[in-house]
């Protein structure tokens, strides 16, 4: 890890911010991210849009209390699935972390996946290769640079736009999303003003903010002295192998000195979005993107020398010990995230469909005793998670002799709607004490849920 005293590779040494111009890179690594950033750009603009289960794949309907996810149908009482499923996540992530790095940030996360995958070739389109936009940044301002700015602008906040106005039908159905367009920010001040946020913050972030986001704002990046240990895999120069490095001679000319495989072309730096040099060692600002491996590897390649020279090791490794897979820390991660993905993934399976829930009237009697019978009253709260319309029957499962009156026996709700069903059961008092059973059927599934209710009565 980098010390304090050494300067970021996105700062100059008087302080100030150092712009940055990755050269493009070929390779099997690079080929393999960009197959994954077509894979996840399509779903985190897609997601909003396609439509599961007559709803979108992704919702989170906040102004109602509705969540869609994946054809599932969830409301604010559902929250605990949501703490579950984070904490699966946050689990997965220090399991990865600990095992390899920050391969999360450079393949997956979308700050890198759209700078990475969208802004950037865009880039590339209007100022060409990394020595072309070098000279296009030095060069004086005139005609031909001020089109190639104002135009390049354009279409990174028609992008922007693009992905704020995705970001916004998050939160209203695309449907919704269409009309306010349609109706004008005028009757839709909220919606407006978040879109513009969105797009105000993707336009900055992505058209100057950059790396400074991965290396400056993101704190998951400075909790890598505490997540990694000697063991954990990460990208990495082999000193070995590479020292001294220096210029390539020509074998057989007299007195060449003895070098290592590495050329000092620089080519790793120059490839790298956040300007580090690995060679320097493990440093907070890598991102695992592999764009240095596949750079040296095609460097390694026309000077006839192996692969290899920079790649996945750890720093133990490195030092000539075997390479640890198994320890403490990954284990009780992935235990971790085994525990509470598996009672998240049980949760689901078991969540049904609806809620039936018992209510005693709040400051009303719990029973009443009527000559020679006790009658108690209470209401059935019933509430659907479907994601459509469904109907529900209500009957209670009592003794012989039991007077029973449901209210509504047969219940029609929609989608995240609830109702209240009165229900009175009267029992002889030699009867007692007893219990009854509620018992709630869903017509559209088939599926029954059976509520115990205690009755009450005098010395109960």
């Amino acid at each position: 890890m980098s010390g304090p005293s050494d300067v970021l590779g996105s700062m100059q040494a008087d302080g100030s911010r150092l712009r940055l111009q990755p050269a493009d890179v070929r390779g099997r690594f690079m080929n393999w991210r960009r197959a994954a950033f077509a894979v996840l750009v399509t779903f985190y603009v897609a997601a909003p849009f396609i439509p599961v289960g007559g709803h979108p794949m992704i919702q989170l309907d906040v102004a109602r209390r509705r969540f869609y996810f994946f054809g599932q149908t969830f409301n604010a009482q559902d929250f605990w699935l949501v703490l579950l499923l984070t904490l699966a996540f946050a689990f997965g992530l220090l399991l990865v972390t600990a095992w390899r790095g920050r391969v999360w940030c450079g393949w997956a996360c979308p700050q890198t996946v759209f700078l990475e995958g969208v802004y950037r070739p865009l880039e590339r389109l209007f100022d060409g290769s990394r020595e072309q936009r070098l000279k296009l940044d030095a060069a004086p301002w005139g005609a031909s640079k001020v089109l190639r700015r104002v135009s390049k602008f354009v279409v990174f906040l028609l992008v922007s736009a693009a992905i704020a106005h995705t970001a916004t039908a998050l939160f209203v159905s695309p449907r919704e999303l269409w009309l306010m367009i349609q109706e004008g920010p005028g009757l839709h001040l909220e919606a407006f003003l978040l879109t513009l946020g969105f797009t105000v913050v993707l336009q900055f972030n992505f058209w100057w903010f950059r790396e400074q986001f991965c290396v400056v704002l993101c704190p998951y990046g400075r909790l890598q002295s505490v997540l990694h240990d000697e063991h954990s895999v990460t990208v990495a120069y082999r000193e070995a192998r590479g020292e001294p490095r220096g210029k390539l001679v020509k074998l057989g000319t007299p007195d060449a000195p003895q070098r290592g495989d590495c050329i000092d072309c620089k080519r790793c730096v120059v490839v790298c979005p956040t300007g580090i040099d690995i060679r320097k060692g493990l440093q907070m600002e890598c991102l695992a993107c592999t764009q240095c491996i596949d750079a040296c590897d095609e460097v390694m390649d026309k000077v006839h020398k192996p692969r290899g020279l920079i790649g996945f090791a750890s720093q133990a490794e490195l030092a000539g010990a075997a390479r640890k897979t198994l320890r403490p820390r990954v284990l009780v991660y992935g235990l971790l995230m085994l525990v509470t993905g598996g009672v998240l993934v049980a949760s689901l399976a078991l969540r049904t469909p609806f809620e039936a829930n018992v209510i005693r009237t709040r400051g009303a009697m719990p029973y009443v005793v009527d000559g020679d019978v006790v009658r108690n009253a209470f209401e059935v709260h019933l509430f659907n998670k479907r994601p459509e319309a469904a109907t529900f029957t209500v009957s209670l499962r009592a003794p012989d002799g039991a007077q029973v009156v449901v209210g509504t026996p047969e219940v029609h709700l929609g989608s995240l709607s609830d109702a209240r069903v009165p229900v009175s059961v009267a029992l002889p008092l030699a009867r007692r004490p007893q219990q009854v059973v509620l018992v709630v059927t869903d017509t559209s599934s088939g599926t029954v849920k059976e509520v115990p209710v205690r009755f009450l009565g005098p010395a109960q």
